[in-house]
């Protein structure tokens, strides 16, 4: 049974001019570069790569938070890219996002009804709805009523991200790009704060994108993972396959740093390391942009860029050896 997709993303790209002291433009970052993948409804889409490869440039393009330089965003069909804004109203709400650091994501100068009252303001809910909506989001993350009056600072870090959480969800969306929503946390709070999310998925029917640094956390958390590296996907699977059967070289490198519990296991667990220096955005390679740091990059590698092909059934890579390989 096909299963329903909720955005399709087509060939986006995203680049930053860079302007000398006199304002001219002399070169460009492709932060996002041709990047195409589908989110299916009511999954969860980890994204994963190192810092600087593109993710929350790509989830704000999805959002329209930045303006894009090509390709489509289509949401239940709808391109969202160049939509006019009376018609983007009516969309926006359904589309949210979760910051990284709670604290400098919510106004100081409000309390905590306010700040989560905001979105429901905006899409038009009459007062009576408001007050329901905000006590019952308080219930729901386990918070007392009596915090309704206090303010950000009076909380701690796993609270405030509490409160971004039901800013979020409050106006009923459904989708939310969760930009590295744990960076911020306590690993002790790390987990309570995946499990919540995992909990209001399951109760309002919602679809994520997820992006963070802790791999565990999001083969944790993710139906489907995709791996970035400098403004391009280079493979994407399901969880189990990307951990446990990367194609990319790429990608074996980052699921071998992933910390093992058992010592037996980690004695014996093979370490990849990346050698090279990490590409300029501003003067990528040619060809794949990996193939100055691959241990297996040729001459194909390093002269032709590799499409994002379906090698087997779901599980997809953008590399010339697996190609052969296969």
């Amino acid at each position: 049974m096909a299963r329903e997709v909720l955005l399709d993303i087509k060939n986006l790209k995203k680049y930053f001019p860079i302007k000398n002291f006199f304002g001219a433009v002399k070169g460009e970052v492709k932060a996002v570069d041709n990047i195409s993948f589908q989110i299916y409804k009511g999954e969860t889409f980890g994204l994963v790569g190192e810092s600087g490869c593109g993710k929350s440039t790509l989830g704000r393009c999805i959002l329209r938070m930045l303006d894009v330089n090509g390709g489509n965003v289509l949401y239940q069909g709808k391109d969202l890219v160049g939509m006019p804004e009376k018609d983007w109203k009516e969309y926006r709400k359904k589309l949210q996002i979760i910051f990284q650091d709670p604290y400098s994501a919510l106004n100081p100068n409000w309390n905590v009804k306010e700040l989560i009252e905001e979105p429901l303001i905006t899409n038009g809910y009459t007062e009576e709805e408001i007050n329901a909506r905000v006590k019952e989001l308080l219930k729901t993350l386990n918070m007392n009523e009596e915090v309704m009056e206090k303010f950000p600072y009076e909380f701690s870090g796993g609270q405030r991200q509490r409160i971004g959480v039901a800013r979020a969800v409050a106006a009923y969306p459904e989708f939310i790009f969760c930009d590295e929503p744990i960076s911020a946390l306590d690993v002790s709070i790390q987990a309570q704060v995946v499990n919540m999310l995992k909990d209001l998925q399951k109760e309002l029917g919602l679809t994520y994108l997820f992006t963070a640094h802790d791999l565990s956390m999001v083969y944790h958390i993710s139906d489907r993972i995709g791996v970035m590296y400098l403004g391009t996907m280079v493979e994407i699977g399901t969880s189990e396959e990307v951990f446990n059967a990367p194609l990319h070289p790429y990608t074996q490198a980052l699921i071998s740093a992933v910390p093992i519990a058992d010592p037996q296991v980690g004695r014996n667990s093979k370490r990849i390391l990346i050698e090279g220096e990490l590409p300029s955005p501003m003067n990528v390679p040619k060809g794949c942009r990996f193939c100055t740091r691959c241990p297996k990059a040729t001459e194909k590698c390093k002269a032709e860029i590799p499409n994002l092909k379906e090698v087997k059934e779901g599980h997809m890579v953008a590399c010339h050896y697996v190609e052969t390989k296969k």
